[in-house]
């Protein structure tokens, strides 16, 4: 009889239950790993892929409410939300066990169990545990089909990522609102070894500051006023997989500290808790600031911006993607007509010209709204320029006295760096500007210092 490729857990503080389990489940499936500690199931989940945990719900002398097993529940959904739970309770712990099933659990069998009834619990946990991994890489692979461009500056960015994506490492990008930061990290993530596990963004921009903490690391019930119950943050539901910290230049000085201190110690606290939990976690970030000025100006802690900044990704402005513009445009009109099901849709020929010429300063979610309110609106198949609203353009041109003019700026800042031997701070008092003023010039000028 060919055993089934699956990994079970069975935890259990009484060792005949778990040599008996063992091994009779063995005869059925690939793996079995027993515990009789749950305080090591952490450090198991994380090393190890788990189909289906067997999970006993008492476990202290003295203590038979199954309160243990339905806390050991909830953390095991927070570590491995794929890994499907069965719960083994005694005879008489009905009313628990079913609890348990509201809370997240597949099943559960009465101690003790007749083997037959067990395996065709745990052969049906292993069908629902394959179906959502299958369920997650067919959505993975629809999330994974995204246009890049064939411009030297994009493919440049996303080779860089892709490199990165390797490893570890925490990465920073930067560039305008609508460049594409989500989407670049969301591919960061389906390229590393991470990506069958979670991806978890957060937009800290909109995350007011009183419910910074809750959101992000979880609260004990009874934290606060409306703490109903136990609750992970963003950074538990992450748990062995990615988490996307959006406009974290928006994160106001005092909060900041707090991030820092996670990102340091690999750890979370929850609210209205003592005990620190273990995170493994890859960390990707975002903004549309410049963070080496917000650092020189003291709006961002220089230590969390080199703890973030493992890794520099910059997102170039479709501005300076000329030659992905119309490609880009084909590839958003077939998206929008695929989502309200219209039939076959064509660019007019002056709609093209001016999609080549307009400086899309709201770059591709511009571009992307656009197009949308485009599909909706045109009539006879074919999109119009009053249809995509570029009767009126912005083009990208830069004057030609202004660029006389950087060119004598840039090199003044120039000759006062090297008079100075690059100090930052007595070239910007010689120039008579702050230093986040002179950084913003080094990065207008694509001045490096290094």
């Amino acid at each position: 009889m060919k055993k089934t490729n699956a990994s079970i857990l069975i935890i259990d503080d009484q060792e005949d239950i778990l040599f008996a389990s063992k091994v009779y489940l063995k005869k059925y499936f690939e793996n079995i790993y027993t515990l009789n500690n749950p305080k090591n199931i952490v450090d198991l989940l994380s090393k190890n892929a788990i189909d289906v945990v067997l999970l006993d719900m008492n476990y202290r002398i003295g203590f038979e409410d199954g309160r243990e097993g339905l806390y050991l529940l909830k953390e095991i959904k927070t570590l491995s939300p794929k890994t499907v739970v069965i719960l083994m309770t005694a005879f008489g712990k009905v009313e628990t066990a079913v609890e348990g099933l509201k809370s997240g659990a597949f099943d559960y069998i009465l101690k003790p169990w007749e083997n037959k009834k067990l395996l065709e619990s745990v052969k049906q946990a292993v069908d629902k545990s394959r179906k959502e991994q299958k369920n997650k890489k067919e959505a993975i692979e629809i999330r994974n089909d995204f246009f890049t461009g064939n411009s030297e500056i994009i493919k440049k960015a996303y080779s860089l990522a892709d490199k990165v994506a390797k490893t570890d490492a925490n990465v920073l990008i930067l560039g305008e609102n609508g460049t594409g930061k989500f989407v670049l990290a969301h591919h960061i993530h389906l390229q590393s070894e991470r990506k069958n596990q979670p991806f978890i963004a957060v937009d800290l921009g909109s995350l007011n500051s009183n419910i910074f903490e809750s959101e992000l690391f979880g609260y004990a019930k009874g934290a606060f006023t409306d703490a109903k119950s136990d609750t992970p943050g963003r950074f538990e539901m992450a748990q062995n997989g990615t988490i996307f910290l959006d406009e974290i230049g928006n994160v106001p000085l005092h909060l900041q500290s707090k991030l820092l201190q996670v990102i340091q110690t690999k750890t979370v606290t929850r609210l209205g808790e003592t005990k620190a939990r273990p995170l493994n976690v890859r960390i990707i970030t975002a903004t549309n600031l410049n963070l080496k000025l917000e650092v020189a100006d003291k709006n961002f802690r220089e230590d969390l911006y080199y703890r973030i900044n493992t890794m520099e990704i910059v997102l170039p402005p479709l501005r300076e993607r000329n030659e992905d513009k119309i490609p880009l445009a084909e590839y958003l009109l077939d998206k929008m007509i695929e989502k309200y099901g219209r039939d076959e849709i064509t660019f007019d020929k002056k709609v093209l010209e001016q999609i080549e010429k307009h400086a899309w300063n709201g770059n591709i979610r511009e571009m992307e709204n656009k197009i949308e309110r485009a599909v909706i609106l045109c009539e006879n198949n074919i999109i119009t320029v009053s249809d995509l609203d570029l009767e009126i353009i912005t083009p990208y041109e830069e004057n030609a006295d202004d660029i006389q003019l950087s060119a004598v700026e840039k090199t003044t800042v120039e000759k006062a760096l090297l008079k100075n031997n690059n100090n930052i701070s007595k070239t910007a008092a010689e120039l008579g500007l702050s230093r986040g003023s002179l950084y913003r010039r080094l990065e207008k000028y694509n001045i490096n210092i290094d």
